[in-house]
C-alpha cells in the first residue's frame, strides 16, 4: 500500500523512504557502521572467492540495477527501457577507448555522460505517463535505439559489435579481471555512494513525495514532471556508469546490451533484492550473476527456466525481496526486544 505526503511543503523534503531504508536509518550508529563494514570487506574479498571475470560483471549489474531502483522504488516509475542507457554507454565507452585511446575512466565518463543526454529527451516524453504506459513508452524508445545500433554497421560493427575495447590506464597492465576489478571498484562506490546521496537528499524526499501521491505533491508546488525528469536523467547516467565498466570488462560490445532482455534482467535483479531499498539491487546482482555463471558452467542450458522461477517464487513468498524481508525482520526483531 502507498501512503500520502502528509506533511507541508516545507516538510516534504522528510518524507518516508521505503521500509528497507526505515531499518537501516533507524538502527544504532554502530549497526550502520558495521553494516558498511561488512559490505566494504565483501566488496574486496569477492574477487578472491569468485571467477574475477564474474566479479567484475556483480559490480556492473549492481550499478545497473541501483539506477534501476532509483526510479522503481523511490519515484515509482517502471522502465522497461533502460538497456537503452546500458547499451549506449557501452557504445560510447568503446569507441572512444578504441579510437582515442583515453585513460579507461575517462572512456566510461564519456559513455555515462552520453547516456544521460539520450535520456533527456526520452525521459521527457516519457515521464508525462505512468504506469504501464511509461513502461511501454521506455521500451519503444530502447527498441529505436537497438535498431539504430544494428543499422549503423559503419559505427557499431552491427551484429560484429565492437572488438578489442582497450583497458588502458597510465600504462598499467589490467588485462587480468583480478587487478581490473580493483581498478573499477573505486568507480563503483562513487556510483553507489552517488545514489544513496540522491535518496537521502531533500531531492530524493521530494521524489517518494511524488511516487505516494503526486497530485499531492503538485497541489504543494513541486513541478512534478521536472523532479521526475531529473531523476530519470541521473537514473540513466548511473546504469550509463554501469554499462560503460561493462563494455571495458568485456573488451568487447555486442547488440545485446541494447536487447529488452536486458532490461528486463535488470527489473529482475531489483525485485529480487527488493524494490526501494538500493543496496538489495547489489544484493540481487550478486545472486543472479553467480546463478548464471554456475549453471552456465555446469551444462544446464535452461538457465532463464531456473531465474525465472527464483523470481516467481521471490514475488510470492518474499514481497519486499531479499534484502527488504531482512531488514523487515530485523525491525522487528528490534521492536520484540525492546518490549
Amino acid at each position: 500500500m502507498t501512503s500520502t505526503v502528509d506533511t507541508a511543503a516545507a516538510d516534504a523534503s522528510r518524507s518516508t523512504p521505503p521500509s528497507g531504508l526505515i531499518a537501516v536509518a533507524r538502527a544504532p550508529g554502530w549497526v550502520r557502521y558495521a553494516l558498511l563494514a561488512v559490505g566494504l570487506a565483501v566488496a574486496a574479498w569477492l574477487p578472491n572467492g569468485l571467477y574475477p571475470a564474474v566479479a567484475v560483471d556483480i559490480l556492473c549489474w549492481a550499478l545497473f540495477a541501483v539506477a534501476v531502483d532509483l526510479l522503481l522504488g523511490f519515484t515509482g516509475l517502471m522502465s522497461f527501457g533502460h538497456a537503452a542507457f546500458w547499451g549506449t554507454s557501452a557504445y560510447v565507452t568503446g569507441l572512444v577507448a578504441i579510437h582515442a585511446g583515453l585513460p579507461f575512466p575517462l572512456a566510461v565518463l564519456a559513455g555515462a555522460l552520453a547516456a544521460a543526454v539520450l535520456a533527456v529527451p526520452i525521459g521527457y516524453l516519457a515521464v508525462k505517463r505512468t504506469g504501464i504506459y511509461f513502461a511501454m513508452v521506455t521500451l519503444a524508445f530502447a527498441q529505436m535505439v537497438y535498431y539504430v545500433a544494428n543499422e549503423w554497421r559503419s559505427v557499431t560493427q552491427g551484429e560484429n559489435g565492437l572488438q578489442g575495447v582497450p583497458r588502458s590506464f597510465f600504462g598499467l597492465d589490467l588485462t587480468d579481471d583480478y587487478f581490473f576489478y580493483y581498478a573499477i571498484l573505486p568507480i563503483v562506490l562513487l556510483g553507489l555512494a552517488a545514489a544513496w546521496r540522491i535518496v537521502h537528499s531533500p531531492f530524493g524526499r521530494v521524489l517518494v513525495g511524488i511516487r505516494d501521491n503526486p497530485a499531492r505533491a503538485r497541489a504543494l508546488g513541486y513541478p512534478v514532471h521536472r523532479y521526475k525528469l531529473t531523476a530519470f536523467v541521473l537514473s540513466g547516467f548511473i546504469a550509463g556508469l554501469g554499462g560503460g565498466l561493462f563494455a571495458v570488462g568485456h573488451r568487447f560490445v555486442s547488440l545485446d546490451v541494447l536487447h529488452w532482455t536486458t532490461s528486463g534482467k535488470a527489473v529482475i535483479v531489483v525485485v529480487l533484492g527488493g524494490i526501494g531499498t538500493l543496496w538489495g539491487g547489489v544484493l540481487g546482482a550478486g545472486v543472479v550473476v553467480r546463478l548464471e555463471d554456475w549453471l552456465s558452467f555446469s551444462g544446464f542450458e535452461a538457465i532463464g527456466l531456473v531465474t525465472g522461477g527464483i523470481f516467481v517464487l521471490i514475488v510470492l513468498l518474499f514481497r519486499r525481496g531479499i534484502w527488504g524481508t531482512a531488514a523487515d525482520l530485523a525491525r522487528r526483531w528490534a521492536v520484540t526486544r525492546r518490549r
